[in-house]
C-alpha cells in the first residue's frame, strides 16, 4: 500500500471511529443504563429506538459497515503498527498497545453481542430486559460483558485522543496533556454508565 493511500485510509479509519462509530456506543450505553431505572423504561428506550423510521438503513450505513470498516482495518493496524518511541513517551505507547489490544478484544466482543441480539432478533426473539437479563444470569457472560465494555470504553476514549493529533487539533505538548486528562475523564465517566447498565440486568 502506498504512503499516501494508507495515510488517507487511517484518516477516514479514525474519523468513522468517531463519527458514526464512537457517537452509536455512547448512545448505545445511555440506552443500557435506562436499566438503572428498570425493566419498563429499558424497555421504552430500546424499543423508541428499534421502532426509528429506516432503521434496516440506519443499521447498516450508520452504524455496520463503518463498524466493519474500523474493525478489520483496525485489526491490520493492529498487527503491522509499531509504536513511536521518539514522538511520544512511554506512557503513550502503553496506551498505544492498550489501543491494540481492546481494539481485538472487541472483534470478537462485538461479534459475539451482534449474534445474541440482532441476529437472535431477526429470528423472532424479543430483545428485552428479560433477554439481556438471561444472558447475564451466567457470571461467565458478566465477565465477558464487562471486559467488552471497559475495552469498548477505553478504546473510545484513547482514540479520541489519537483523534485530535492525528487531525492536527492537538498538537503542541500542552494541548495533548490537557487532551490526555479529558479522555481520562471521559473513559471513566462512560465505564461507570455502562458497569452500572451492566449491574442492572443482574
Amino acid at each position: 500500500m502506498s504512503k499516501d493511500r494508507e495515510f488517507y485510509w487511517r484518516r477516514l479509519h479514525s474519523l468513522l471511529g468517531i463519527i458514526p462509530v464512537g457517537l452509536f456506543v455512547t448512545q448505545h450505553l445511555l440506552i443500557n443504563f435506562q436499566a438503572t431505572h428498570g425493566a419498563e423504561a429499558f424497555n421504552t428506550a430500546s424499543g423508541f429506538m428499534g421502532n426509528l423510521p429506516f432503521l434496516w438503513f440506519l443499521e447498516w450505513f450508520v452504524i455496520y459497515i463503518p463498524l466493519m470498516f474500523h474493525a478489520f482495518y483496525g485489526v491490520y493496524i493492529a498487527f503491522t503498527a509499531a509504536p513511536n518511541n521518539q514522538r511520544f513517551g512511554t506512557f503513550r505507547n502503553w496506551m498505544f498497545l492498550l489501543q491494540r489490544i481492546t481494539g481485538v478484544i472487541l472483534v470478537i466482543f462485538i461479534a459475539w453481542h451482534i449474534f445474541q441480539t440482532r441476529i437472535q432478533k431477526a429470528l423472532g426473539t424479543e430483545v428485552d430486559y428479560d433477554m439481556m437479563a438471561n444472558i447475564l444470569s451466567n457470571p461467565v457472560m458478566v465477565a465477558f460483558y464487562a471486559l467488552g465494555i471497559i475495552s469498548a470504553t477505553f478504546h473510545l476514549a484513547n482514540g479520541i485522543w489519537s483523534f485530535l493529533v492525528s487531525w492536527g487539533i492537538t498538537q503542541s505538548p500542552k494541548s495533548q496533556k490537557i487532551a490526555t486528562y479529558i479522555t481520562l475523564i471521559f473513559f471513566v465517566v462512560l465505564s461507570v454508565i455502562g458497569v452500572g447498565a451492566l449491574l442492572a440486568f443482574i
